[in-house]
């Protein structure tokens, strides 16, 4: 079974994209890549169990067991030594990749309080979407009775596009919330 989003992004998103784009070649659209999720947990210098409580959770969220990454330098003001382990990441592409950002932007952003939208501003230059949230527990399928601490985590959107118009028309057509812009919002109030 395939996930909803992925579903719209063929029944609806291609068809949309190659119209505005003005390509007929489905392979030259804009796609889904992959996507990134990483933790740091820094707090893991003094104590290992928030690093393994951060893995649980990450494991958790996405639905699959992320790796351990590990200083690569040491720096003696934090009390670091390189091959400590630091954070923890996941890289989801396929049908996990779809669930989550469906879930993403159905679920998870919608509870973040105060939430307005993200920034249309955070692209790379190559297409790619980079946000962080600083609250973990904004997903339903952790227990906020057993995630005490709060953890925030990055997650990284890479796409096929070349440049970062044609990466934002993708992702608001996936449904991502961003915020209006100026001229909207004055037109507005």
């Amino acid at each position: 079974m395939t996930p909803r989003l992925q579903d719209k992004y063929v029944q609806e998103v291609l068809p949309a994209l190659a119209e505005s784009l003005g390509r007929t070649n489905r392979l030259s659209l804009p796609r889904l890549e992959k996507i990134s999720v990483n933790m740091g947990v820094g707090s893991a210098i003094q104590e290992k169990k928030h690093l393994e409580t951060a893995v649980e959770a990450l494991t958790q969220i996405t639905g699959q067991k992320p790796i351990v990454t590990r200083a690569r330098k040491s720096i003696a003001n934090f009390r670091l030594r390189a091959g400590m382990p630091i954070g923890c990441k996941v890289t989801l592409r396929g049908a996990r990749m779809y669930e989550f950002l469906d879930r993403l932007i159905s679920i998870a952003l919608p509870r973040v309080r105060d939430f307005r939208g993200i920034s249309r501003k955070a692209f790379d230059g190559n297409g790619n979407y980079s946000m962080g949230l600083t609250e973990q527990l904004v997903f339903p399928e952790l227990n906020p009775d057993k995630f005490l601490r709060p953890q925030g985590m990055h997650i990284t959107i890479c796409t096929s596009a070349d440049n970062n118009a044609e990466a934002l028309e993708l992702l608001e057509r996936m449904g991502m919330p961003f915020q209006q812009t100026a001229e909207a919002g004055a037109g507005a109030a």
